[in-house]
């Protein structure tokens, strides 16, 4: 109802009249007409009755009342539906800008951000040292180099016991949308490279992101045990952000201290 009164007939599209209007915004029964729907049934639909609702209504009701996409998906819940995914905003890709501040701020630990595929769009300078990203012969794809970097398995001491986890918060990933290029490119080529992926795909394990314990054996720096947490931002649903925070074990926090201070010292010789 609130919304509702918000649009005016003009911005509806509807023509003027010469009446005086009592209600504030439109009519339930311009919204009804605009949207496709019975007058009664959309009565209905405001007092919150027992009535079946379709997606397709739900977007009709949301275009006349020119709902936001968190209005949107709001109605849907409202409604008892699932909603959709989150729309990407085309004026929100400048948060990229506050997401590398974010990540840079968290040194001297390592972060990375992902797109929807796994592909590494964004890193730290502790991810560059501890995980070697942007060097050597890595394709920036988190999940290809997961299963097909020997340098990388070789340095994970818990790869045998993350394994499982990975691939089946892979899958939760490409579920919203198994078909979509993106994700069959992705799963085409670590499938080509890895039959233990391969194996542990056909299991058909499903996890939601969360918080995964690495084990690492670095060059310079020995063991370094830390918990990774995958977060995504509302406005950015395309991202997922991944915070290493050390345990305490091996004196995880001191070792990675040392390396980005190592890391900044050997970018100054270079300069």
């Amino acid at each position: 109802m609130t919304r509702r009164a918000r649009i005016t007939p003009q911005e509806a599209g509807l023509p003027l009249g010469g009446a005086r209007r009592r209600t504030p915004g439109l009519r339930r029964e311009e919204v009804a007409v605009l949207a496709g729907v019975g007058a009664s049934w959309y009565q209905w639909l405001e007092q919150g009755r027992d009535i079946s609702v379709s997606p397709q209504v739900i977007d009709a009701v949301s275009r006349v009342l020119r709902l936001s996409d968190a209005e949107r998906r709001h109605l849907y819940l409202l409604a008892g539906l699932n909603p959709p995914a989150p729309e990407v905003v085309p004026d929100r890709r400048d948060m990229c800008d506050g997401l590398r501040r974010l990540i840079d701020t968290w040194m001297p630990y390592p972060a990375h951000i992902m797109d929807r595929y796994y592909n590494c769009v964004m890193y730290n300078d502790a991810a560059a040292v501890v995980f070697d990203m942007g060097q050597g012969p890595t394709t920036r794809n988190c999940l290809v180099d997961f299963f097909a970097d020997p340098l990388f398995r070789t340095r994970t001491l818990s790869w045998e016991t993350n394994a499982r986890t990975v691939v089946a918060q892979f899958r939760a990933a490409c579920a919203a949308d198994p078909e979509d290029e993106g994700f069959q490119a992705v799963l085409a080529e670590v499938s080509a490279a890895s039959p233990e992926f391969t194996a542990l795909w056909a299991e058909r394990d499903i996890e939601d992101q969360g918080q995964i314990r690495k084990e690492l054996m670095h060059p310079r720096a020995g063991l370094l045990v830390v918990e990774s947490t995958a977060m995504r931002v509302p406005a950015r649903p395309d991202l997922l952000i991944v915070l290493h925070t050390p345990l305490a074990e091996a004196d995880t926090a001191a070792k990675l201290e040392w390396l980005a201070g190592a890391g900044d010292r050997v970018r100054m010789l270079g300069a």
